[in-house]
């Protein structure tokens, strides 16, 4: 009982802690705004956008991709799509060819985005470009997105976030990963930009000045997870990122739940290399007073929220076997606030997507993210890859 109640402290401790960070950004994202409150309506400099496109077996969904990207309300020679074409297959090239893209063909022996992305900076003319963008092989941008970025650049930021949502909400697991999406751009993104932070990066979706971009991903240490690396460094560097939340990039969701559990297992991968490479140089940031570029680090050790949610769940049952009601009743009131603080960071569209259903497979969700961690090793030698499908886009937004 000694072990039980003592361990129960720790867990409690750490809920707690990761409770309250939940909290307060939660409700700091309602009551501010992100960077593009006020557009420029009409530009008088259109930049040069390279969009890069790291792309690993997509022969099913690059050229849909591509024909809808080509679809900007921006000038066509002021942007241009580049495909970094891994393990393609013949005919998806030769489609390709056809159409007006830059394709740059890469192979590696074991390949990462990274690889991909910094192979095209060190083949591409970047004094060419005003800007670098980064989209995945399955994401839309909307056809305002390339101006809004422009807009954005016009207005003095050299690295921002766009705010990318679900493409697809067809399963109950694509709900959730939605609904998850949405939270963590209110969280991660909103409200870090509302507190003076700079916004988190989110792998696509994203834009920077090109040589800062090439020198922040000069050094990727992981995997999987390089955008992480990459913010941190873009902002040890003296930049802020900014967070658009009206410039939509179309993502597609998974819609099951052996995918949810890959790609998590490759996220909780990259996170861990990440926190075990950068935790001590945020220490250094923060003891030099760049909290901004400390806190980065800090973030990517607060749990993941679905993992939080079991934990404060276990408090509950571990509280209730010492016999003592207030042992169970304070983890109580703490996952009471957790879920207050998500539900108020899931915008109003979703919420009518939620039905017994996807409540009922939040457990099954968890459990698959718990496997997610303990065989997160594999993901420490090899790229897991996400499959996309040619899913059509729902623009709830």
């Amino acid at each position: 009982m000694i072990i039980i109640y003592y361990t129960y402290l720790v867990l409690l401790g750490i809920s707690a802690l990761n409770v309250l960070y939940w909290l307060v950004f939660s409700v700091a994202g309602r009551l501010g705004r992100a960077d593009d409150s006020d557009v420029i309506s009409s530009p008088s400099v259109f930049r040069k956008i390279g969009v890069l496109i790291p792309a690993y077996k997509e022969d099913t969904v690059i050229v849909d991709s591509v024909t809808e990207n080509l679809k900007q309300n921006y000038p066509a020679d002021r942007f241009e799509l580049i495909v970094i074409a891994d393990s393609f297959q013949p005919q998806t090239l030769a489609k390709l060819a056809t159409m007006p893209v830059k394709v740059l063909q890469v192979s590696f022996e074991v390949s990462t985005v990274a690889k991909a992305i910094n192979s095209a900076l060190s083949r591409l003319p970047l004094d060419q470009y005003d800007i670098l963008m980064v989209s995945d092989a399955d994401n839309h941008m909307a056809p305002d997105f390339l101006s809004r970025i422009n807009n954005a650049f016009a207005q003095g930021w050299r690295a921002v976030q766009g705010h990318r949502v679900a493409k697809n909400i067809n399963t109950s697991v694509a709900v959730l990963d939605a609904i998850s999406e949405e939270i963590n751009n209110h969280i991660f993104r909103k409200a870090s930009r509302v507190l003076g932070l700079s916004s988190a990066t989110i792998g696509s979706g994203m834009a920077f000045e090109p040589n800062s971009m090439k020198a922040a991903m000069a050094t990727q240490n992981t995997i999987g997870g390089y955008d992480k690396e990459l913010e941190t460094n873009i902002v040890i560097s003296g930049n802020t990122i900014a967070y658009l939340e009206d410039a939509f990039i179309y993502d597609e969701k998974v819609a099951n739940r052996a995918v949810f559990q890959n790609q998590r297992t490759r996220w909780v991968a990259a996170q861990w290399q990440f926190v075990k490479v950068y935790f001590w140089t945020g220490i250094r940031e923060i003891l030099r007073g760049h909290w901004g570029a400390g806190f980065k680090v800090i973030q990517a050790v607060f749990l993941p929220k679905i993992l939080l949610l079991g934990l404060l769940a276990a408090c509950i049952g571990m509280g209730g076997l010492t016999g003592q009601s207030m042992l169970w009743k304070i983890p109580l009131v703490l996952l009471l606030v957790l879920c207050g603080s998500l539900a108020i960071s899931v915008p109003a569209h979703l919420w009518k997507r939620i039905t017994f259903r996807e409540l009922l497979l939040i457990p099954l969700l968890l459990l698959s993210f718990v496997r997610a961690v303990l065989n997160m090793r594999k993901a420490f030698k090899r790229f897991i890859h996400t499959p996309h499908t040619n899913t059509s886009s729902t623009r709830v937004p």
